[in-house]
């Protein structure tokens, strides 16, 4: 029984890596395809924009499982995971790459994995081994050489909006990753864009009255499309997904090639060179990445396999870290539904045997 509770913890660990390695690959396209977008729209179209043309997917998928548009409850979590991805990061990054190249940018943004496992420990009570810090300290030491050397680590406006645009995707993907373990990750990031836009489609029409669209190329129109639809919705899906399947510190820690990847992806479709010094970073990335791959979580497990505590306890653990899903367990039998199977939807349905 041990050996086949094993079995089961690590395929669905493996499960969420490969789905965070592709919402990493997704992710890594998003400063490529902004700054492409920018010149013809303006930083707050593009930055608002995106999340608004995003909606509407999510209300498309939303209507087909027959859920309801906003959360029925977990509302501070979904408005938490709302105004740091969906409005806080795209806008940021957006403003800053109005000044700075993409290459710039993406060095900074190698920060994110930080700021995860950071809010990792805080808000999911996950406990890295020492090994993960090891790759993980490694891995940020090359970024922030990098960043210094190109001059990234100088006083910059543009330098502050990245930084606390880090901060603030580290929150949400945190906060995501949590409540994905209890309603499929999909339906987290559709909530998310649909709670946001009393925000987003005032700023959005704003943009558009500032900076009408002018002189739109292909390149620019395809840079406005991905950063809607797969930024901010197809690549969340599966990214949520690896968090609440891999542990939000585990797959978190992929974060840390998608600046190697920025950097490609800026030389093939931006022209932008790319150094020796970045191949130089780019190995030593890729090597934290697959040496901190055994950094074994202790403390608190977060898989299949985690002992369970009392129904109470679950209870109030649920209402501290979602304030309002606590509500739905005053009984052991919904506890252990809501917190003893992570990765289960509100009405108990696992997204992974769905058809």
């Amino acid at each position: 029984m041990r050996g086949k509770g094993s079995a089961s913890v690590g395929s669905r660990e493996a499960r969420g890596l490969l789905s965070g390695t592709a919402g990493v690959v997704a992710f890594s396209l998003t400063l490529v395809a902004t700054r492409a977008a920018e010149p013809a729209f303006g930083a707050l179209t593009v930055g608002a924009g995106r999340a608004v043309l995003a909606a509407g997917l999510a209300v498309a998928l939303l209507r087909r499982r027959g859920l309801p548009l906003l959360p029925p409850d977990g509302r501070v979590a979904t408005i938490v995971i709302a105004a740091t991805v969906v409005v806080g990061f795209p806008l940021l990054t957006s403003w800053a790459l109005a000044d700075v190249p993409v290459a710039h940018a993406a060095v900074v943004v190698g920060l994110a994995p930080a700021a995860t496992a950071g809010f990792a420990v805080v808000l999911a009570g996950e406990r890295p081994a020492p090994p993960y810090w090891a790759a993980l300290g490694v891995g940020l030491a090359a970024v922030l050489a990098f960043a210094v050397v190109q001059g990234a680590g100088r006083p910059r406006l543009a330098d502050l909006l990245v930084l606390a645009a880090v901060v603030l995707v580290g929150l949400g993907y945190a906060e995501g990753g949590l409540l994905a373990r209890r309603v499929d990750g999909a339906v987290v990031i559709c909530w998310a864009l649909l709670a946001a836009l009393p925000v987003t489609v005032p700023l959005a029409a704003a943009g558009l009255a500032a900076h009408p669209p002018r002189h739109v190329t292909v390149g620019a129109a395809a840079g406005l499309g991905y950063v809607s639809v797969v930024s901010m919705f197809l690549g969340f899906v599966v990214w949520y997904r690896g968090l609440a399947l891999g542990g939000v510190a585990r797959v978190g820690r992929l974060q840390l090639a998608q600046p190697v990847l920025t950097l490609a992806w800026a030389a093939l479709l931006l022209g932008e060179p790319l150094t020796p010094l970045g191949a130089g970073t780019a190995m030593i990335v890729l090597a934290s990445v697959a040496l901190g791959r055994h950094g074994v979580h202790r403390g608190r497990r977060t898989g299949a396999g985690a002992r369970r505590p009392s129904a109470g306890r679950r209870c109030r653990v649920l209402r501290g870290a979602h304030r309002g899903w606590g509500r739905v367990c005053p009984a052991g039998r919904q506890a252990d539904m809501q917190e003893g199977f992570p990765g289960h939807d509100f009405d108990g349905s696992n997204p992974e045997t769905r058809p």
